[in-house]
């Protein structure tokens, strides 16, 4: 009976959530992937005097869990990345090296929910 107890106590951990956990993990870096693309290619696309704002769609939830992604200052100054995260998954991408090129830094943070816009603006925000 013992035995019993123990082994139900570790099939939750080694049978459910480790899967959904390496998933996750996997979901956000090809979220955070999507997401650094789209910003260079904005980047890209910006005119020198003006505006530029573009949509994005990603998944509203990763293994049925929300999660948040922002944009940071990486362990390397000179860069940024995208942080897609949940609880103490997370996963780290980076923004190809665009804050050499660019005058300010790129900031923000959204979810899976609602709306996503990236918006260049030459005069600053």
């Amino acid at each position: 009976m013992a035995l019993f107890i123990v082994i139900l106590l570790l099939v939750n951990t080694n049978i459910m959530e480790n899967p959904a956990n390496t998933l996750s993990y996997y979901a956000f870096t090809d979220i955070g992937n999507g997401i650094s693309t789209e910003i260079v290619d904005v980047y890209s696309l910006a005119p020198q005097n003006g505006t530029i704002s573009t949509k994005f769609h990603i998944p509203k939830e990763v293994a049925e869990k929300p999660y948040s992604v922002d944009i940071e200052p990486s362990a390397n100054l000179n860069d940024q990345d995208v942080i897609v995260w949940r609880d103490y998954i997370s996963s780290n991408i980076s923004l190809s090296g665009i804050m050499l090129t660019t005058q300010g830094t790129v900031i923000g943070n959204t979810t899976g929910q609602g709306m996503n816009r990236i918006s260049y603006d030459s005069g600053g925000f």
